[in-house]
């Protein structure tokens, strides 16, 4: 696919632990052409954490990008009348942005943002990182799951041993998952293997 011309929501909530795993997917986007806007929850600008501090992941998000984040309500709010995203993604979307998102709540810069793409018939592909996806927050999974205009990385259980709960996206989807939600398709399978 050509992403030339293609603008991409980038979103990351508060799931710390992921952001390595994602920054080089961000890259991916930029690297096949596609303008990439980053997004955040407030977690990221205020929070530094064992994986990394809050400044560290700002100045790599401007970088890669090359654009200003998005932090704010204010902020996120154009991206609907503007129609500025062709796609957007959310990821890692944590359990409690899945949460949110699946009960209209709008609290954040991410959320804002998805209720414009939303708003505008346009592909949100979300994947998800939660230690409760098989928990309380299956309904909520369920509930986008069936949404017109939601789409999926495909994601899997990665601790099943310890974490029976946990639900994690294959990351390293994140670019062929926004090509199907462009095309109007959800990538299949959904349901994977997290780590064999």
């Amino acid at each position: 696919m050509n992403w030339q011309g293609i603008t991409v929501g980038y979103a990351l909530s508060g799931s710390h632990c992921t952001f390595a795993e994602v920054m080089p997917q961000i890259k991916r986007f930029v690297d096949a052409g596609a303008r990439v806007i980053p997004i955040v929850t407030s977690t990221i600008m205020t929070t530094d954490t064992r994986f990394g501090t809050s400044a560290e992941w700002q100045r790599q998000l401007k970088d890669i990008t090359g654009n200003e984040i998005i932090s704010t309500i204010v902020e996120a709010e154009p991206l609907g009348p503007s129609k500025l995203l062709d796609v957007m993604l959310i990821a890692p979307c944590t359990g409690n942005t899945t949460s949110k998102l699946a009960n209209a709540m709008t609290d954040s810069a991410v959320l804002m943002a998805a209720k414009a793409q939303m708003r505008n018939g346009r592909p949100l592909v979300l994947a998800i990182s939660t230690n409760d996806g098989l928990g309380l927050n299956a309904a909520n999974i369920a509930k986008l799951l069936i949404t017109k205009n939601i789409y999926f990385v495909p994601f899997g259980q990665d601790n099943p041993e310890q974490k029976p709960n946990s639900l994690v996206a294959r990351m390293d989807l994140l670019l062929e998952a926004c090509e199907a939600a462009l095309q109007g398709k959800q990538i299949q399978p959904v349901l994977v293997e997290r780590y064999q």
